[in-house]
């Protein structure tokens, strides 16, 4: 019929195109992708008098990437974690401003308690406190960040190579990592400090040769799995090099387990740095929060009774510890699907009848009894 040599179009009655482009915003305010029915369907009649339906192509999803930042930035937990370890930053970061003058300069009577002059006191050899422990800031600061980054790029190259290539380099990489992983990781630390010349690259150096195989040891198992996925294996068939699918395929699935590894790395250097300074194998020249300590130790602080001098630079370790901890914990609850699926079950019952089974398993939700009177 002459009907069916024009093509005919018909749309049901659904949003336009523009507005199904893009995500649609749910009831909790989450982005969510339209169904493919939601979209606009085209018929056309062909001339033998076939009716085609011309299946609508799904709607390409946004950027989803760095999701779980957003996230993030929304949990309690990160934010506290970030404002403390930002605190901290912008104390170093402005040290010349908030505490002017050298920190090694003798300024008063040793052992004087806190006042108006001096906010901390002065130390056992007449040094302003205050000045030292915001000074102090810069170098643990410094040794901490550095120390985690070199620490997370270690780990991450041998254990992606090792997980992604197995075989005879699996071997081997492996066998490294766990030489490291049997060994005392503070007797070798210690002496490595005691025997190579003392100062802010040797603290580096010493605690970045000892503390990457944990972390690459995490990353290979996590490559393993990562290795057998289908976007894997259409990279290959695509014919992309094996480093190419490591660090643009298979590294960007692996943001959050870096991420929390530099955490952990950062929380260990700036407690072990402070620790190795404490017993004497830093520069004790330099002033950071370890040789406040250490000094504080040898000018006998303690039998004098003049806390003054080692409360500040221990409070900064413990609270910059403790915020890095807590945007390590607020990490796993957003990255972590169990823990996601339980805070989101706990939000629908909510107010309702059910109680959770306090296990180690999986949460299960039981019917609370109504109180007999």
């Amino acid at each position: 019929m002459e009907t069916h040599n024009k093509p005919a179009h018909f749309e049901q009655q659904t949003p336009s195109p523009e507005t199904v482009d893009g995500p649609v915003a749910g009831p909790e305010g989450a982005a969510e992708m339209p169904d493919r029915q939601d979209l606009p369907v085209e018929v056309e009649g062909t001339p033998a008098g076939q009716l085609l339906v011309a299946a609508p192509p799904l709607p390409v999803p946004g950027r989803q990437r760095m999701v779980w930042l957003r996230t993030l930035l929304k949990n309690p937990k990160a934010l506290t974690g970030i404002a403390i370890v930002g605190l901290f930053i912008l104390v170093a970061l402005f040290a010349p401003v908030i505490a002017p003058g050298d920190p090694t300069e003798f300024v008063d009577s040793p052992n004087l308690p806190p006042s108006a002059a001096h906010l901390f006191g002065t130390e056992g050899q007449g040094k302003d406190v205050f000045r030292q422990t915001v000074w102090g800031a810069q170098t643990s600061l410094f040794i901490g960040f550095v120390t985690g980054f070199i620490i997370t790029l270690v780990s991450t190259i041998i254990g992606m190579t090792a997980g992604y290539f197995r075989g005879r380099i699996d071997d081997i990489l492996t066998l490294l990592t766990n030489l490291f992983l049997v060994i005392p990781g503070l007797p070798l630390l210690i002496i490595l400090s005691a025997f190579l010349a003392p100062g802010t690259g040797t603290i580096i150096g010493a605690l970045a040769f000892t503390g990457w195989a944990f972390g690459a040891r995490v990353k290979r198992s996590q490559t393993l799995s990562l290795r057998e996925k289908d976007f894997v294996a259409a990279a290959l068939v695509s014919g992309e090099s094996s480093f190419k699918i490591i660090f643009t395929e298979i590294l960007p699935n692996m943001i959050s387990i870096i991420m929390g590894s530099f955490i952990s790395s950062t929380t260990y250097a700036i407690s072990a740095s402070t620790a190795l300074a404490f017993i004497g194998l830093g520069n004790v020249s330099e002033v950071t929060w370890g040789t406040n300590l250490y000094w504080s130790q040898n000018n006998g602080a303690i039998l004098q009774g003049a806390w003054w001098t080692f409360v500040p630079s221990g409070l900064c370790v413990a609270l910059v510890a403790f915020g890095l901890s807590f945007i390590n914990y607020a990490l796993d609850e957003v990255t972590n699907p169990r823990l996601r699926a339980e805070k989101d079950l706990n939000k629908v019952l909510k107010g309702t009848a059910f109680r959770k089974t306090r296990t180690r398993a999986t949460p299960v939700f039981r019917q609370s009894q109504p109180n007999s009177k």
